[in-house]
């Protein structure tokens, strides 16, 4: 049985993040949202499926990093988020070394791209009663066509390491201007999506 996102909304349940992102926490603390951390497992998202598009792809990460922290608790608010670029029709992820990253920033840089999250709710009451929401939020960006030089001080840096599309808009470089959109999504939690997915 499922309740009513208002049912859930007055339930006072305990709000857990579902993810060990630095700047997701910050954002919530920064709005003044009271939560504790719990990490998925590893094994509890998996790569693009067959003919799914990316805001099915990023609704479903989010979805399998709740449902598996929700499956460990008795009852909670559980907040899964999944954040890709988007650069023409290539998802553009976490870069696995310092050649993939380099290979990323150079077919971003001076390019208009997407930053796309994938953002889900599993509310689970005291009851074992679950109810879940999705959402996605997209931000357009520009990267700056910067030089070989700044990028690869940028790449001596290693903060690219971890970052969808081997960048983050929170690293004050000065290379991406928002064209339209949520900032907060561009930093890795669209936080006026969550706030209405919260509201009664």
């Amino acid at each position: 049985m499922y309740h009513t996102k208002t049912e859930f909304a007055t339930a006072r349940l305990p709000l857990i993040l579902a993810s060990a992102s630095p700047h997701r926490k910050r954002l919530l603390e920064e709005a003044g949202i009271a939560f504790e951390t719990i990490l998925p497992d590893e094994s509890a998202e998996d790569d693009r499926r067959f003919e799914e598009s990316t805001e099915e792809y990023v609704r479903r990460l989010a979805f399998q990093k709740a449902k598996n922290v929700a499956d460990r608790r008795e009852c909670g608010i559980v907040i899964g988020c999944d954040t890709i670029v988007l650069c023409g029709e290539d998802v553009l992820e976490k870069p696995v070394d310092r050649a993939d990253a380099r290979r990323m920033i150079r077919q971003l840089r001076g390019q208009v791209h997407q930053v796309l999250s994938g953002l889900c709710l599993v509310m689970k009451d005291a009851s074992r009663e679950i109810q879940v929401l999705t959402e996605t939020a997209t931000t357009q960006l520009l990267m700056q066509p910067i030089s070989d030089g700044e990028l690869e001080a940028y790449l001596d840096t290693g903060i690219w390491q971890g970052k969808s599309g081997a960048f983050g808009y929170q690293d004050c470089t000065g290379w991406i201007t928002i064209l339209e959109g949520s900032e907060s999504n561009v930093v890795g939690l669209p936080m006026e999506v969550l706030q209405r997915m919260l509201s009664p």
